[in-house]
């Protein structure tokens, strides 16, 4: 074959491609031009000023190709340096998200690594408001003081939730709080007690422990689902709970309510379910009164309630029997509140004590504490006894004043 002419330009372009493909040799680049490898060369050395011929400078054009294609390349690996700064950034910032509030330590980020990088281009990366990060900044004082009253207050919320062997939930921990002094509402300790793990116990399935006997008489309805009373001592609530012991018979709780105080006055623990619990129960209540004369005893259908026995014991201590309607949990409401909190706040979502001895003790601490200590949320979150005690200081300060 004859040799091919090429014109100025040809040559100049190819040169400039040659060029601005770094990782391509001269024979990949001659073969997409279609010409011969050394003919490629020789124009490469011509336009390096190493060839035979005259060293005269490239043509205009060629010159201002090259110009071109290395301003490019100069820009191209200036975005790619930006890229992967912005890669590693991202990577930094990415341990800062891990948990709590993404904002803040996107914030926190920017703050830790302005000097290095501006502020500007960290807020630009992570789409953050550069006035909202200055006003962060500028209020970091402020936050960092409440920071710390809300550490403060976390860690006395924490102790009255241990205090109550962990079932307090945010209304009765705010009322033991106020009783200490501190101005707070329920949902501040709700959120505080979110963010540090905290709740109180829930509610569980009550077991079935009244058993009616068709055969017995039944009394009347002093109640009518009134569970409230105007002074104490004048209307009591009764019922039975099932406490179930791991491998074991399961034990049975009597208790004798006050429905104007919700003050436990009397109970008795025993295995079974015969009329002698219940008549402990109420014994114990009258122990505790000195006398219950006049008052309602308010049950349900049970068979130990409706005995002859326990009717005899009624009458003895002058007090009124009282029934709701069969099968109906509601007409007797008071007791079975009662019942579920202790199961809640004892079991605290297990299924069985491991032994009777634990179920006993945890149930004389439970019920003394219940007392003395627990609040209740019908009585202004005070514990029965405050309650009681406040009361017969208002009926004292009355009768003096007529």
């Amino acid at each position: 074959m004859g040799m091919k002419h090429y014109p100025a330009e040809f040559k100049a372009d190819a040169v400039v491609l040659y060029r601005s493909r770094p990782g391509a040799t001269i024979k990949s680049v001659a073969g997409d031009l279609g010409v011969n490898t050394e003919t490629l060369r020789n124009w490469i050395r011509a336009a390096d000023g190493h060839g035979s011929g005259t060293h005269s400078a490239p043509p205009a054009a060629a010159r201002t190709g090259v110009d071109d294609v290395q301003a490019e390349l100069t820009a191209a690996r200036k975005r790619i340096r930006e890229l992967e700064e912005e890669r590693d950034i991202l990577r930094k910032a990415a341990r800062y998200f891990g948990d709590g509030d993404a904002l803040v330590n996107r914030f926190q980020f920017v703050a830790d690594h302005q000097r290095r990088h501006g502020v500007k281009r960290l807020c630009g990366i992570l789409g953050l408001s550069r006035s909202s990060f200055y006003y962060w900044r500028r209020t970091a004082a402020a936050r960092a003081a409440r920071q710390t009253v809300e550490a403060g207050l976390a860690a006395r919320i924490r102790k009255v939730h241990q205090e109550s062997d962990g079932t307090y939930g945010a209304p009765r921990i705010t009322a033991e709080l106020r009783d200490q002094g501190e101005q707070i509402n329920h949902k501040r300790v709700a959120r505080i007690m979110r963010a540090i793990g905290l709740e109180g116990v829930r509610l569980r399935r009550r077991h079935r422990t009244t058993v009616a006997d068709a055969a017995t008489a039944k009394a009347p309805d002093l109640i009518g689902r009134d569970f409230t009373a105007a002074a104490v001592n004048t209307k009591y609530v009764g019922d039975i709970t099932y406490l179930p012991v791991s491998g074991a018979k399961p034990l049975y709780l009597a208790t004798v309510i006050d429905l104007a105080s919700r003050r436990l006055a009397g109970w008795a623990i025993a295995d079974h379910m015969r009329t002698e619990l219940v008549i402990d129960a109420l014994t114990a209540a009258e122990r505790t009164r000195g006398n219950l004369t006049g008052a309602v005893m308010h049950t349900d259908h049970g068979s130990q309630y409706t005995s002859r026995a326990f009717a005899e014991i009624c009458r003895s201590a002058g007090v009124r029997q009282s029934m709701g309607a069969v099968g109906s949990s509601a007409d007797n409401a008071a007791a079975e509140s009662l019942n579920a909190a202790f199961k809640r706040e004892t079991l605290k979502g297990r299924k069985a004590w491991s032994s009777e001895r634990e179920a006993r003790l945890d149930a004389f601490r439970w019920l003394t504490r219940y007392n003395t200590r627990r609040r209740h949320s019908r009585l202004g979150q005070r514990s029965p006894i405050a309650y009681e005690n406040a009361f017969q200081l208002t009926s004292t300060t009355l009768a003096r004043a007529a």
